[in-house]
């Protein structure tokens, strides 16, 4: 059978979560599925590393989807035409994003409605867009995938979508995040941080993200402790042309601690994790949250929040702060730092708990959900 897919967020070099889930999952299903076609549809020119398997067909179809409008005529004009052009059977959408005008059967990945919840961290157009359309991609779905029960309750509290049509198919572990030699953990730190070690944020310089709070519980944490730990922000701004907030605006000796890197490629962003003395990632709202499970695969102590999905997929192996408290962050932080027996133990139960995370299991269960839409359609031909 003829699957189309939407692989808007395939970009070379750029791929953030959403991204990395499209490619990690595709690569997968693609190859082993060999007996079905699947047709890419890029919005603009794409890499040929996207092509996993013979069984592919790229398409090339703009304009590229730049802007909530552009989202709309893409959406709505021009991924009709090529589902009935190439008779596609099933519409798959890693990204969420549903076409309203045509009959072909669709699953989306809803990887979280932080819109819904706060819209306020989104540009006007793009969360008028999210709050008019997702309610609607919702109920065009034959089924929705997203990535953790926090999600999935979320879903169906905002929606009114009935839990067993929303599957859990948790995000996966990059299989290069381990822990690294101790001389390669000097190396990095040398290179980044005068050879002191150093907390890390790894995340988009959004609101939701709240690096605000973050830094100033590392603040905190300086002035009290005294001690020598640095603090490095990877990522860079989610939306053109809107401020991430005043969290790069730190006065003070804390602000030569701080070292902003910007987006880093992966083999780069593996070796920064690797040699971080914890991840502290403290955010409002999380669908899931990767880096957690990156860290922990990495040998690296977690810092995060208590709210949303993120003690569901932490579990034991991290310790929690409510984001709203800047005081409960930098006790975790002084935690973290001057109690090797709790980072001894929290590096030990990461390990177990990354463990858990794959993207092997994330491709089957994604694939459950398409494989019951196909044999549906194959039962129940014209319905």
């Amino acid at each position: 059978m003829v699957i189309a897919v939407n692989c808007r967020l395939l970009l070379k070099n750029r791929l953030e979560g959403i991204g990395w889930f499209t490619f990690q999952t595709l690569r997968r299903i693609t190859v082993n599925h060999p007996e079905h076609q699947f047709i890419f549809i890029f919005d603009r020119p794409y890499d040929p590393e996207f092509i996993f398997s013979g069984n592919i067909t790229p398409v090339v179809a703009g304009p590229p989807t730049r802007h909530p409008i552009l989202w709309f005529l893409w959406l709505e004009f021009v991924i009709p035409g090529i589902l009935k052009k190439y008779k596609a059977d099933v519409f798959f959408s890693p990204d969420g994003f549903l076409s309203l005008r045509t009959k072909v059967k669709s699953i989306p990945v809803i990887h979280d409605i932080s819109f819904a919840h706060r819209p306020e961290d989104l540009p006007f157009a793009v969360r008028s867009y999210y709050n008019f359309f997702f309610p609607k991609f919702t109920r065009k779905a034959f089924r929705i995938c997203t990535v953790s029960p926090y999600s999935q309750k979320d879903i169906n509290n905002t929606y009114g979508v009935a839990r067993p049509l929303i599957r859990v198919v948790y995000n996966g572990v990059n299989e290069a995040y381990k822990p690294l030699p101790k001389d390669e953990i000097q190396l990095v730190r040398e290179q980044y941080t005068d050879g002191m070690p150093y907390f890390l944020y790894v995340g988009s310089l959004h609101p939701r993200k709240n690096v605000g709070n973050l830094l100033k519980a590392f603040a905190q944490f300086s002035e009290k402790t005294d001690l020598d730990i640095r603090m490095v922000i990877v990522g860079e701004k989610m939306w053109a042309g809107t401020s991430p907030n005043p969290l790069l605006r730190n006065e003070g000796a804390t602000q030569q601690k701080i070292i902003y890197t910007g987006r880093l490629e992966p083999g780069e962003l593996h070796r920064v994790m690797g040699a971080a003395l914890a991840l502290t990632f403290v955010p409002w709202y999380e669908g899931f949250g990767i880096p957690v499970i990156e860290a922990m695969a990495a040998g690296v102590p977690v810092l995060t929040s208590n709210v949303t999905s993120l003690p569901e997929v932490g579990g034991k192996a991290a310790i929690y702060a409510d984001p709203a408290s800047v005081d409960e962050i930098a006790a975790g932080m002084e935690k973290l730092a001057n109690d090797p027996e709790l980072r001894s133990r929290l590096i030990a139960s990461g390990f177990d708990r990354s463990a858990l995370f794959t993207w092997d299991k994330t491709a089957r269960k994604v694939w459950l959900s398409i494989d019951t839409l196909l044999k549906a359609i194959q039962e129940y031909p014209g319905r």
